[in-house]
C-alpha cells in the first residue's frame, strides 16, 4: 500500500522515477523483494498460479499458435509452469525455461521434461523457433521493452535463410481490445493494472497502437496478430 500513499508526495517532491521507490528508500520492487524471502515466495507462487490458468486456456483454445514450432524459450518463465504445460501438450517440442539463476534453479529438468537456461534477458536470449513473453513487457518502459524485443527478434530470426523464421508470443494486455470495450469491469481492470504497473515499475499496459509502434521500432517487419482469448489479456504473435 505504500506506493499508493506516496503518490501525492512523489508527484510534488520526489526525485525517484517510480512511486514504489519513493516509498521504500529508493529501492526498486526487485531490490526490495530480494531482501524479503516471504515476499519473493509470494510473488513467484502467484506468477505460477496465474500460469496454470493461462496455460490451460492456451493449450485448449490457441493450439494453432504452436503449429510448426519445434523449439520454444519461455523468457522469465519462473518455475517452468507454462513451459511444462506446453511441453506436455506438444511432446515433440523442445521447451526451455530462461530466467535468473536463482529462479531456474528450482526447475527440475528430468521430472518436468523442459530444460533450464540461466541468464538475464537484457544480455541476450537463447535461439529458438518461438520466444514466449508472459506478462513481462508490462513491467518495463518503452526503452527497456525495445531492448527485450530486439533480443527476441534476433533469437527467433535464425541464421539459416532456408529455415522458416519464427515468432515472438506475447501474453499481455491490449488496452481497449474488442472483447473488453463493452465490458466495464474488464475495461476498469485494464486501467487499474496500468496504474499498478506505473506505480510499481514505471511500466505500463499498452493499446494496439502502442504495441504496433514498439514492434516497428524493434525491427519486426513481418507484422503481428492479436488473439483475444484471455479475458483482459491477449495473446500477440509478432513476426520478425
Amino acid at each position: 500500500m505504500t506506493r499508493w500513499g506516496m503518490l501525492s508526495a512523489w508527484f510534488l517532491y520526489s526525485a525517484d522515477a517510480v512511486p514504489f521507490a519513493a516509498g521504500h528508500g529508493g529501492a526498486s520492487f526487485w531490490e526490495r523483494m530480494e531482501k524479503d524471502p516471504a515476499q519473493k515466495k509470494s510473488f513467484h507462487d502467484s506468477m505460477a498460479a496465474d500460469s496454470v490458468l493461462v496455460a490451460g486456456v492456451m493449450v485448449a483454445e490457441c493450439r494453432e499458435v504452436f503449429d510448426g514450432v519445434e523449439s520454444l524459450v519461455d523468457v522469465g518463465g519462473g518455475n517452468g509452469t507454462m513451459a511444462v504445460a506446453i511441453a506436455r501438450s506438444f511432446p515433440k517440442m523442445e521447451c526451455t525455461v530462461f530466467d535468473l539463476p536463482y529462479v531456474v534453479a528450482n526447475v527440475k529438468e528430468e521430472e518436468s521434461g523442459v530444460e533450464n537456461f540461466r541468464g538475464n534477458m537484457f544480455d541476450g536470449i537463447p535461439p529458438a523457433d518461438a520466444v514466449l513473453l508472459k506478462t513481462i513487457l508490462h513491467d518495463w518502459d518503452d526503452e527497456k521493452c525495445l531492448e527485450i524485443l530486439k533480443s527476441c527478434r534476433e533469437a527467433v530470426s535464425g541464421r539459416d535463410e532456408k529455415k522458416k523464421k519464427g515468432k515472438v508470443i506475447i501474453i499481455d494486455m491490449v488496452v481497449g481490445n474488442g472483447d473488453v470495450v463493452g465490458n466495464r469491469e474488464m475495461y476498469q481492470a485494464q486501467f487499474s493494472f496500468d496504474l499498478l504497473m506505473f506505480a510499481t515499475f514505471n511500466g505500463k499496459e499498452r493499446d494496439e497502437e502502442e504495441w504496433r509502434s514498439l514492434f516497428l521500432a524493434a525491427g519486426f517487419s513481418g507484422g503481428y496478430k492479436i488473439i483475444r482469448s484471455l479475458g483482459p489479456r491477449s495473446l500477440i504473435e509478432a513476426y520478425p
